[in-house]
């Protein structure tokens, strides 16, 4: 949804500036225009090869490679262009919006503030810079650029998602009457919105209004039939209305998505239960049961791994990195899953010298955490480092 906002903007914007004189970048368009995305890319490069100061030529095609998945071919073409047009709230936000785009929020933010700086009534960087402040947790600030974003928008389908964002903050904070006001809006003004449905089920639920409660519901599912929130929430109120077996069945489903969900598990073998499937119901109960185990593990040796991980860090800020680099290779032994501590032993390891094992650290940290930009930009940085120091 964003990208067709963005790219509506940016094709007025370029037409009204291209409208005396035909360039690469009106070609560009004309492909686009007859759907043909992938010449116009093809084009686009070409053009930003040879004039790599034109910001509509990169704004375009950032904007076309963000469409097609390509995350960091899109954040370096609109952070060139945001270094063109540095006073341009519609690249700050483009930028912000590939950095959201590629999971990372924390470089999206100072992106959509920007933006929201150089245009206060810009609704769409308003609505980005609440969802990215969501995403960080910190609901209180979210919630007035949200509020600006509506503003804005008005009735427009554009501000679904802006109500939806709104609506789960007042379902967090329990005010379920707020809650409902605005998801009910943003489900009218985009009735496909799967998990807008969700929640304005789970707040009118909270309400005790059962009947509007499982309708919404059952329309989330109907939309995304692999959503297991929703399939999960269905499936509970379901068996909160006697309805077993149907529950039974939507509980399966969302199984087979977040098969280690703990409510979906404990609901799904009441359901069984209820139904008298005792025997179904006993080996989900036991699954259950070893989840719990699993996770109380893995909760100790989380604990235990940061312990000695923080241990590392005070080392190396002190400057005996060498000491830090034993603690992190301890903690990364007690917990391999966390991301950022095979990146602090990755980083002792290529100040210690050890340049292969650190780029293999490295590596592996962003084959965990593909999506992650500042892990890209270090692992490259140190792939240069390498490089030149082998010459």
């Amino acid at each position: 949804m964003r990208f067709v906002r963005q790219l509506a903007v940016l094709l007025a914007a370029v037409w009204v500036a291209g409208a005396q004189t035909r360039s690469p970048v009106d070609a560009a368009w004309d492909l686009v225009a007859r759907g043909q995305r992938e010449e116009a890319v093809r084009l686009l490069r070409g053009f930003v090869a040879k004039e790599p100061a034109n910001a509509d030529a990169r704004m375009l095609l950032g904007s076309l490679l963000m469409e097609a998945g390509d995350k960091q071919g899109s954040v370096e073409q609109l952070s060139a262009a945001v270094k063109l047009r540095p006073r341009s709230a519609e690249s700050h936000n483009a930028l912000g919006e590939a950095y959201d785009m590629a999971g990372d929020a924390k470089s999206a933010k100072p992106e959509f503030e920007k933006a929201v700086a150089l245009d206060p009534r810009h609704a769409q960087a308003q609505a980005n810079l609440g969802g990215a402040l969501l995403q960080l947790g910190d609901a209180k600030s979210a919630a007035p650029h949200l509020d600006a974003a509506i503003r804005l928008l008005g009735a427009k389908p554009e501000a679904a998602h802006a109500r939806y964002l709104r609506g789960r903050i007042y379902l967090d904070e329990r005010d379920y009457p707020k809650a409902v006001q605005q998801l009910e809006l943003a489900v009218k003004l985009a009735p496909d919105f799967a998990e807008a449905w969700s929640d304005l089920g789970e707040a009118r639920k909270n309400l005790f209004e059962d009947d509007a409660a499982l309708a919404a519901f059952e329309k989330s599912v109907q939309l995304n039939p692999d959503g297991a929130v929703a399939q999960t929430r269905y499936g509970t109120k379901l068996l909160d209305a006697g309805r077993n077996r149907e529950a039974a069945e939507h509980l399966r489903v969302a199984l087979r998505t977040d098969p280690r969900n703990q409510s979906t598990l404990n609901a799904l073998q009441l359901a069984l239960r209820r139904d008298g499937q005792a025997a179904e119901a006993d080996e989900v109960k036991k699954r259950l049961e070893d989840v719990i185990r699993s996770r109380d593990r893995g909760d100790q040796a989380l604990v235990a791994a940061i312990e000695i991980n923080n241990r590392g860090a005070e080392l190396e800020k002190s400057g005996n990195v060498r000491g830090a680099l034993d603690n992190y290779r301890e903690a990364l032994n007690v917990y391999p899953d966390h991301v950022g501590i095979r990146v602090n032993l990755a980083v002792a390891l290529l100040k210690t010298g050890q340049w292969e094992e650190g780029l293999a650290q490295m590596r592996e940290a962003l084959r965990r955490d593909p999506d992650n930009s500042q892990i890209k930009a270090a692992l490259a940085d140190a792939e240069s480092q390498y490089k030149t120091g082998r010459k």
